[in-house]
């Protein structure tokens, strides 16, 4: 059975990939505004080159999009020398850029840039009354909220590094969302933040940079890492993305950023502009509308959910069964799928991308772990829970175990099995949406856009249609039950 759920695996995998192109540059960025700008820059180099090239915007952290270009998932993606040097080669003895880059040489990475600018991590507070201009004076107030970005929390260069440089006592310290810890600090729920020293909301929201009088945080100067092959296979758009080198100072990318995050003007329209500027090159811009994205966030989330729930399906009526008439193995199939049902959807998205990369098909494979067990559990429980006698009729009759099976008890069990594929659908549809932290689209595209730029009309455009979609689909099941239910056992 598992070497059937294995092949079932690698037929979705050469399913999907047979739909990416050979010679398709991937350029992929993190999810916050400058990187999906930076993104959107490249790929217009790209279409300037004459090269085929797709961006797979907000990706998610570091290591997701590091891990990615060193597996060849992506091509090349914008980062920062100082998240270069102290996070991904943190295990190396690196003290200047250039010995970073012999570094990235040696495993095949090459660095285009820097473009110019530098766009560290900083501590800002707001608006308030006491004096404090540094961060070793954020000792004086030891019950101030901190609330950093996750990834902050968990870096080395992050909080436990900058917390241990200046003997930092607080205790109530929190990871949030980057865009989400804005409106905190301007909420008052906190009172101190990390933040990018190029973002658009310090002036918006009129924060205080404390100054980092310990000298802790390195330069952030903005790089593009890409594979080495690029060179070679598309020369020319190497050549035109090594010209960036030096183009954008601070205040040109943090007016870039202010005019997505704060005007609300499109990324890949603020994005060619800028190209034009360097290339003299007129962007064509596809406008995309909320119909034309609705029907595409539609066919990319079906696509997750059906693949997904069909996998199920297919193999967990089997284990159900298996589970009953193997004493042995009722305790495994059971606790085994249960164990997975308790990972949050989120780590087991992730916990797939070493085995399948990003995109699709690592969301197909944590959606088809996660639909196991109510289905499993349903049909273990139809079966256990039929009539003894009804069985022993069976038996008495001389009714083969296969026929027993067939004509018994999977039909008295089909109002349990089809009520836990209802169960796995719906929750299904839901977990879909957290698929596009990892590059598979869907209704979860949407919401990730709209929460990065407090756009509360793009979140509800990924949210309502996800949530008529789970009615939908508790609506089919429902009437499934006519063709796959005894008319005796049907709820009226």
């Amino acid at each position: 059975m598992l070497n059937k759920i294995k092949y079932f695996l690698i037929l979705c995998v050469a399913f999907v990939s047979c739909s990416k192109q050979s010679d398709q540059i991937i350029v992929s960025s993190k999810k916050f505004t400058e990187s999906v700008i930076l993104g959107e820059v490249i790929k217009h180099i790209g279409n300037y080159s004459n090269t085929n090239i797709q961006h797979k915007d907000q990706l998610g952290g570091t290591r997701v999009l590091w891990n990615s270009l060193l597996s060849g998932e992506i091509d090349l993606y914008p980062d920062y020398t100082g998240t270069i040097i102290q996070e991904i080669l943190s295990d190396r003895s690196i003290s200047n850029e250039e010995e970073m880059i012999t570094e990235l040489a040696k495993l095949g990475i090459k660095v285009a840039g820097p473009l110019g600018f530098n766009n560290t991590y900083a501590i800002g507070i707001k608006n308030k009354t006491e004096k404090i201009s540094t961060i070793s004076q954020l000792n004086e107030y030891p019950d101030w909220k901190l609330g950093f970005t996750n990834e902050f929390m968990d870096r080395n260069d992050g909080w436990p590094g900058l917390k241990e440089r200046y003997n930092l006592v607080h205790k109530d310290v929190t990871g949030l969302d980057h865009d989400l810890a804005y409106r905190g600090l301007e909420s008052g729920s906190i009172d101190v933040i990390d933040l990018y020293s190029t973002d658009a909301e310090i002036e918006y929201y009129e924060i205080e940079i404390l100054a980092d009088d310990l000298d802790y945080f390195p330069a952030y100067n903005a790089v593009i890492l890409y594979r080495n092959e690029l060179e070679k296979l598309h020369p020319e758009f190497v050549k035109n993305l090594l010209s960036l080198k030096y183009s954008i100072n601070e205040s040109k990318m943090v007016k870039m950023n202010s005019r997505v995050k704060i005007d609300k003007e499109k990324e890949d329209v603020v994005a060619a502009g800028f190209v034009k500027s360097i290339f003299d090159y007129k962007v064509e811009i596809n406008e995309e509308t909320m119909f034309t994205r609705l029907l595409k966030n539609s066919k990319d989330h079906l696509f997750l959910v059906l693949i997904s729930l069909f996998g199920a399906i297919l193999f967990s009526i089997p284990l159900g069964i298996a589970a009953y008439k193997i004493p042995q193995l009722k305790q495994v199939i059971l606790n085994s799928t249960g164990i997975i049902q308790t990972i949050p959807s989120l780590a087991l998205l992730v916990f797939m991308i070493p085995f399948f990369g990003i995109g699709e098909l690592p969301a197909i494979a944590a959606l088809f772990l996660y639909s196991l067990l109510p289905i499993v559990r349903n049909t273990f429980l139809g079966i256990e829970n039929i009539p003894v006698q009804t069985r022993e009729s069976a038996i008495v009759l001389g009714l083969s175990n296969f026929t027993i099976l067939k004509k018994i008890e999977l039909p008295l069990a089909s109002r349990s099995i089809i009520a836990g594929i209802k169960t796995s659908a719906v929750i299904n549809v839901g977990t879909a949406t957290l698929g596009a932290l990892i590059g598979a689209g869907g209704f979860g595209q949407p919401i990730l856009t709209g929460i990065r730029l407090d756009n509360i009309s793009l979140i509800l455009e990924g949210a309502i249609p996800a949530a008529i979609l789970a009615i939908i689909v508790q609506w089919f099941f429902e009437l499934s039950e006519k063709i796959f239910v005894p008319k005796g056992l049907r709820i009226n």
